[in-house]
């Protein structure tokens, strides 16, 4: 009799014991893909939700020629069009380089810029930097321009290291002259000039 309990004891476990093991192990699994789940999904859907709302392009370089010849080159951190508005972009990062016709070169950096092609609109903000080839180093927190051609306006304050010395003016605008002549800097609304004539060595 106790023989018989022995066997059929043996013989239960025999089964009865990779039955639990399977259960425990589909069991761990389940957790582990439950728990994988539960901290992937919000990012995910927060990503997928983010560039369904906003076409992103990361990286953009861009170079063209304006109508008068002028060499403008476009680049940024990032790209994004707001809502799938078309013709409307908005970048981070930006760092623009102007080639004129006649010569002058202009460099201008940006935290943020805003394009409108239908406007014929650009909008760069956050403590714009404009350095150019004549020596100017120029800081605007607003800077606007034009697309198609070489116009660019600073509403407000400006303060700028010159060749001559420090200036400050409430107002600013660069432009291309329409007659090929060198590109003019414009300075205006209350111009002050620290003057710092340069040491001559003997």
């Amino acid at each position: 009799m106790q023989v018989d309990r022995h066997s059929r004891l043996i013989s239960w476990l025999k089964v009865g014991l990779p039955l639990a093991a399977l259960a425990l192990l589909s069991t761990l699994f389940l957790l582990s893909r439950s728990a994988n789940q539960a901290a992937r999904i919000p990012f995910a859907d927060v990503d997928v939700q983010a560039r369904l709302r906003d076409q992103q392009v990361t990286g953009p370089f861009f170079s063209g020629t304006t109508p008068h010849g002028d060499e403008i080159t476009f680049q940024a951190e990032r790209l994004t069009t707001p809502a799938g508005r078309v013709g409307v972009n908005q970048a981070v990062d930006v760092r623009l380089r102007v080639n004129m016709v006649e010569g002058t070169r202009l460099a201008l950096l940006a935290k943020e810029a805003a394009f409108d092609l239908a406007k014929d609109q650009i909008v760069l903000s956050g403590d714009v930097i404009i350095n150019t080839s004549s020596g100017y180093d120029i800081t605007s927190k607003r800077i606007t321009g034009r697309v198609s051609r070489v116009d660019i306006i600073s509403p407000g304050k400006i303060t700028a290291r010159t060749p001559g010395g420090h200036l400050t003016a409430g107002a600013m605008r660069i432009h291309s002259a329409p007659d090929g002549a060198a590109a003019q800097l414009l300075f205006s609304k209350g111009v002050k000039l620290l003057y710092r004539p340069k040491q001559v060595k003997d």
